[in-house]
């Protein structure tokens, strides 16, 4: 038998990811390093979130029930929550390591030997001046790609510990995010998502400070054949005139603008520590659509902020109309320990919760307003792995009357609504 034959194929490992679409991407690229590696025991990777204390009680969840349905397993905690607090869960009997945002990315940190007794591999984040030092190449459960452009923020929002997590900002060089895009195109994804933690922040560390657009503008030029590029949340402040142009003007580009908000009102813009102000956002909105109507726009917005009064929640619920918000992320304050804002005057829970499900119900009847007005039109779907569902250009989920193939950019016409869902049948099929 050959040393070929001998050698074990690495297991794949079971990977769980909370939170982001960054961590997606992260979660990919674990994946793929733990492929080439000599690890052949069971484990179950963890892909923590630490935006909100929610987020945190989910990843515990989600460890308890990997132990219970993975007795045999090593189950690894990593990603942000265990970044900024390694010790609580190091201490939890059902962990077996902790496992650092940078050191996620060395197929070593998963390895288990009979003498290990080191539970935590964490090192200090703020240190690191590096990112993406994998992509991923393949991405099991999704269509479309997701690619990282830049890790970390600069920027110290009172209510965000998510610095602390990932460390200051870094960006990948254009020059190899325009490789890794351009194989990803060549394996057959019709769609691309630049992500990162503060993605309008992209270039100011690298030579000649380059900024997002301009690495946009030579994605669309150095990869013509890439149908579909889409990009995750905006700091709208940021939003330049290139960028501008080209969110309205490269019909590769989806007319899909998440924009990162968090409130609607200025006093307490002023005390996240944002950068716009209410007007700002709405102007940029009003722009946009101006320009390209076809722009779907969603926000995240926090509500019941610390010391937000009954007038700066209305102003709060009245920026999803304002600024048309078709999809809306609401999130209850969670003060998180550590950050300015868990020391300012917080609001009753019961408050809280009642202005978050006001401003929900708000948002969700934008939506299907929006939902509507889409009945009778005509998109293209990148359909999902599941081969039924998937979304068209504006990010409406679609679900499809018939099975299609996953990874396919279909032409459909939007026919129905049931239960909240859009219903569309592909146009090949009608004729």
């Amino acid at each position: 038998m050959s040393e070929a034959q001998a050698k074990p194929k690495a297991q794949s490992p079971e990977i769980i990811t909370m939170g982001c679409r960054l961590n997606i991407a992260e979660s990919e690229a674990i994946r793929a390093g733990l492929s080439q590696s000599d690890i052949h025991e069971p484990l179950v990777i963890i892909n923590s979130c630490a935006v909100t204390n929610e987020a945190v009680r989910q990843t515990r969840q989600s460890i308890r029930r990997a132990r219970k349905t993975n007795p045999q397993a090593n189950i690894v905690v990593t990603g942000c929550a265990a970044q900024i607090d390694p010790d609580s869960f190091a201490n939890m009997a059902e962990v077996d390591r902790v496992v650092g945002n940078i050191e996620k990315y060395n197929p070593a940190s998963f390895a288990f030997g009979l003498d290990d007794s080191a539970n935590a591999h964490v090192q200090d984040i703020m240190q690191v001046r590096d990112t993406a030092p994998h992509m991923a190449s393949a991405f099991t459960e999704h269509a479309r790609a997701f690619v990282e452009v830049q890790n970390g923020c600069d920027h110290r929002c009172t209510f965000c510990i998510i610095p602390y997590g990932r460390g200051n900002s870094r960006s990948v060089p254009a020059g190899k995010l325009v490789d890794h895009i351009q194989q990803l195109v060549d394996r057959g994804y019709k769609e691309v998502v630049l992500t990162g933690v503060d993605v309008t922040s992209y270039g100011h560390d690298l030579p000649g400070q380059p900024n997002l657009g301009m690495l946009v503008e030579r994605i669309m030029k150095l990869v013509p054949d890439l149908p579909r590029l889409r990009l995750s949340s905006l700091d709208g402040i940021e939003v330049d005139d290139r960028l501008f142009d080209l969110l309205t003007g490269e019909k590769r580009i989806m007319p899909h603008v998440h924009i990162s908000l968090q409130s609607g009102d200025d006093m307490i813009l002023k005390r996240m520590k944002r950068r716009h102000n209410r007007g700002q956002a709405i102007d940029l909105v009003a722009r946009l659509k101006a320009k390209r109507s076809d722009i779907a726009i969603g926000a995240d917005l926090i509500a019941g902020f610390p010391t937000e009064d009954e007038a700066m929640h209305r102003n709060n619920l009245s920026i999803l109309a304002a600024c048309e918000i078709v999809h809306a992320h609401i999130f209850p304050f969670s003060p998180r320990d550590g950050t300015p804002a868990a020391r300012m005057p917080q609001l009753n829970r019961a408050i809280i919760k009642e202005r978050a499900r006001e401003m929900r119900e708000a948002a969700a009847a934008i939506h299907q307003e929006w939902q509507a007005s889409l009945l009778g039109s005509k998109a293209q779907i990148l359909v999902e792995k599941s081969g039924n569902q998937g979304h068209i250009e504006n990010f409406a989920r679609i679900q499809l009357n018939e099975q299609a193939k996953a990874g396919d950019l279909l032409p459909i016409a939007i026919s129905h609504i049931d239960n909240g869902k859009l219903f569309a049948q592909p146009i090949s099929a009608q004729q």
